[in-house]
C-alpha cells in the first residue's frame, strides 16, 4: 500500500476519486468515505478545488439517495425488509427506523449522513412513503452538504495533521495494513457477538398463529400489538382487531390493558426481532403474558388464508 501514490492520485483527479467514493459508500458498499474527504480537503488547501471537491460529493450523495428513493417508492416495504434481512445485527430493526422517519419528517434526511445505518434506509422509507421529490431532492442535498462541508472543511483546517499523518502512514503501511485488517476483524466480531447476543435474547417463548387464531376465538382474547412499519401497514392494510403501536411509545398503545391479561406483539422483521423486543419491554414492565408471534405478519397470513380456505 503506498499511501503517497493514493494522495498523489488523488490530487491529481480529487473530483472525480471523491464522486467515485462518495457514490459506492451511499449506495450501500462498505467503502469509507470520510478519510478521502479529509484528504481530498487538507489538499484542496492548496490547489483551490474546494467547491468543485464539495460539488462533487453532493451530487454524487444525492444520486445514491435518489437510487434509494426510487427503489422505495417501486417495491415499498419489500425494499426495507430486504435491508432488514442484510442486515448483521437484526436487532437493528427497520420499522423502529421506519416509525422515527415519520415522526420527524423531512429534517430526518438533513440529519441521516450523521446518524450510522440511517443514511441507507432514510431514502426508501421516503420513496416507500411517497415523499414529495421536490422535498426530498432538497433535504438530500442540504444534508450532504452538511456532511461532506464538514469533513472537506476539517481536512482544510487540520491540513498539516492529515499531511502528517498519510506520511506517518507512508513510512509504516505494513504496520498501517495489518492494524486496519486487526480494527476491521475486531469490528465483524463485535458484530457477531452482537448477533449472537440478540438469537439468545429471542429465546422467549412464542405463541403460534394456530394458537392466535384460537385464542381470539376464545372467550379472553389477547391484546394484539401490531409493530409493522407504516410503509407495510399501508400497503397491506391492518390486521383486523389489533392495536398498532411503535417502538418509543409501547405504553401508549397498551393503555389501560390490564396486567394480567394476555398480550401478543407482531411485527415483520427477521427472527421476529421486533416483537421480540416489544414483549421483553413489556414484560419487564409487569405485564404477566407477553408472547411474541412465531414467524411475524407472514406466518400470520398464511394461517389465516388457511383458516379461510377449510
Amino acid at each position: 500500500m503506498d499511501i503517497a501514490q493514493i494522495s498523489r492520485t488523488l490530487q491529481e483527479d480529487a473530483v472525480t476519486i471523491v464522486f467515485v467514493n462518495v457514490l459506492l459508500q451511499q449506495i450501500g458498499l462498505p467503502v469509507p468515505a470520510v478519510p478521502t474527504l479529509l484528504l481530498a480537503g487538507s489538499l484542496a488547501a492548496t490547489s483551490g478545488s474546494f467547491g468543485q471537491i464539495l460539488a462533487a460529493a453532493i451530487v454524487a450523495s444525492v444520486i445514491a439517495d435518489w437510487i434509494w428513493y426510487l427503489s422505495g417508492k417501486v417495491f415499498g416495504y419489500r425494499v426495507l425488509a430486504g435491508l432488514c434481512k442484510l442486515s448483521i445485527n437484526p436487532s437493528s430493526c427497520v420499522s423502529q427506523t421506519e416509525a422515527r422517519f415519520v415522526r420527524w419528517g423531512v429534517s430526518s434526511l438533513v440529519v441521516a449522513k450523521f446518524i450510522p445505518g440511517f443514511s441507507t434506509v432514510a431514502p426508501p422509507i421516503a420513496g416507500a412513503l411517497r415523499m414529495n421529490p421536490l422535498g426530498f431532492l432538497m433535504a438530500a442535498g442540504i444534508g450532504a452538504g452538511l456532511w461532506a462541508g464538514l469533513a472537506l472543511g476539517a481536512g482544510w483546517v487540520l491540513q498539516d495533521t492529515v499531511q502528517s499523518a498519510i506520511a506517518t502512514l507512508d513510512r509504516h503501511a505494513g504496520r498501517a495494513l495489518v492494524l486496519i485488517a486487526g480494527l476491521l476483524g475486531s469490528w465483524l466480531a463485535w458484530k457477531l457477538w452482537q448477533k449472537y447476543r440478540f438469537r439468545k435474547f429471542c429465546a422467549v417463548p412464542h405463541i403460534t398463529p394456530d394458537e392466535l387464531l384460537a385464542a381470539l376465538d376464545g372467550t379472553a382474547p389477547p391484546l394484539v400489538l401490531d409493530l409493522r412499519g407504516a410503509t407495510m401497514i399501508a400497503e397491506t392494510g391492518p390486521i383486523l382487531g389489533a392495536t398498532v403501536a411503535e417502538h418509543d411509545f409501547l405504553h401508549d398503545a397498551v393503555g389501560d390493558w390490564p396486567k394480567d391479561r394476555p398480550i401478543v406483539t407482531l411485527c415483520a422483521c427477521p427472527e421476529d426481532a421486533g416483537a421480540v423486543q416489544a414483549a421483553r419491554k413489556l414484560l419487564k414492565a409487569g405485564y404477566l403474558s407477553v408472547k411474541p408471534l412465531k414467524g411475524g405478519y407472514e406466518a400470520w397470513l398464511a394461517a389465516r388464508e388457511q383458516s379461510v380456505s377449510r
